[in-house]
């Protein structure tokens, strides 16, 4: 038997205190509480990526990556270009076409890799897909096909309870775009053969470098098959049917921003500085409880994941409940800048292809003393939008 929420009357007086940090972006997302200009000034600028500076530090973005993520020893992990975005499609572009494919989306981006499969590369693929809020059923795919998958929506705020969907004995392989997960949720690495992020998300780094990360497995494919599609320079992970392993040693395919990888190698100290994946894990589940005991006593907001066992605690994406409310995109694009106006949540509207609402980044680069200060003037700009929208009826 449902529950049924309290109703509680929104708090109508203006709130006297406000975040410290209003940066509640879901990318890019809110730097470290420790970041600093200063911090930044051992980057290697001027100087060449494959000079020794260059090729240590980048292998230090590598090797700290490994450590903090608790990757295994036998899984490759590189910079490549173009952020997650381009991390994911140089995994569909070389990987895909020997086996059928199962393409699974339950938000934006996920849908994109189902446009990329079918329209794009014309692959032989299933589509499996729920609306936003739910998630697809991972137990009834079929592993021996290749599985591509997001492992957090960030833009619905679903998220992958666990692998134990996927078998491990599988015959195809498993493609996860961790981007919104990786550094703030426990990824079972047994179950990923790809997995892909980018630097702009969990630990709040500059945008345009992708995370790509490979299982023996996928190193296998790569080396065994050569799909019948040509591939741009930037694509190209094997030479002569062999791993170029210096691009997972440092030797990334373009020139990356070494101010970019400085801001890097600060948020991995900072992370280790909080206890490395478990305090990481631990502030992001702190900020999205936050929101979550907040909206469990009020009836006219809610969480937009339907399941609580599937509540991402990174884009943590919200919906308006109140039967009031006769225009729900605009009201909620209302409330966001009167936020926004007020200086106490910048970039938290929901995403352009997601329902109405707001999404409010939960990562654990955000203090939950921000959201804590933040969730009374959300109690304030609701009760204000409602009071205008009954003036203007």
């Amino acid at each position: 038997m449902a529950m049924t929420k309290p109703a509680v009357q929104p708090d109508i007086s203006r709130p006297s205190t406000k975040p410290s940090n209003p940066r509640f972006s879901s990318g890019p997302c809110a730097k470290p509480p420790a970041f600093s200009f200063e911090g930044l000034s051992d980057a290697a600028l001027g100087r060449s990526h494959r000079a020794k500076i260059g090729k240590d530090k980048l292998a230090a973005a590598i090797d700290g990556t490994r450590e903090i993520l608790g990757v295994p020893d036998d899984y490759r992990i590189g910079i490549v270009p173009a952020s997650d975005t381009g991390a994911f499609e140089m995994a569909m572009w070389t990987m895909l076409g020997q086996r059928p494919v199962e393409m699974v989306a339950w938000e934006s981006f996920g849908a994109g890799w189902v446009t990329d499969a079918v329209k794009q590369l014309k692959l032989d693929a299933r589509v499996h897909e729920a609306d936003y809020g739910a998630i697809v059923d991972m137990a009834s795919l079929d592993y021996d096909r290749d599985v591509c998958f997001t492992w957090n929506g960030t833009t619905s705020g679903v998220r992958m309870p666990n692998g134990d969907a996927i078998p491990a004995d599988r015959g195809g392989l498993t493609l996860c775009d961790a981007t919104s997960a990786a550094f703030a949720q426990d990824l079972p690495w047994d179950k990923l053969d790809v997995t892909t992020f980018s630097w702009q998300k969990v630990l709040g780094g500059e945008a345009a470098h992708g995370m790509l990360i490979l299982s023996p497995r996928a190193v296998e494919r790569l080396e065994s098959y050569t799909p019948a599609w040509p591939l741009p320079k930037i694509f190209r992970l094997t030479k002569g049917s062999k791993l170029i392993e210096g691009i997972f040693k440092g030797e990334t395919i373009n020139t990356p921003s070494m101010l970019a990888v400085e801001d890097y190698l600060l948020a991995l100290d900072w992370a280790r500085s909080v206890g490395g994946l478990k305090g990481l894990m631990d502030r992001a589940d702190a900020n999205a409880k936050a929101i979550w005991d907040f909206c469990d006593a009020r009836d006219w907001i809610d969480n937009l994941a339907t399941d609580p066992a599937t509540r991402s605690n990174t884009s943590v994406c919200l919906k308006f409940t109140d039967p009031r409310i006769t225009d729900g995109a605009a009201f909620a694009k209302a409330v966001a800048k009167r936020l926004e106006t007020e200086g106490v949540a910048l970039d938290v509207g929901a995403y352009r292809d997601a329902p109405a609402g707001l999404r409010i980044w939960c990562g654990g680069t955000v203090e939950t003393s921000d959201i804590e200060a933040m969730m009374p003037w959300l109690d304030w700009a609701f009760a204000a939008e409602i009071d205008a929208q009954a003036q203007a009826a």
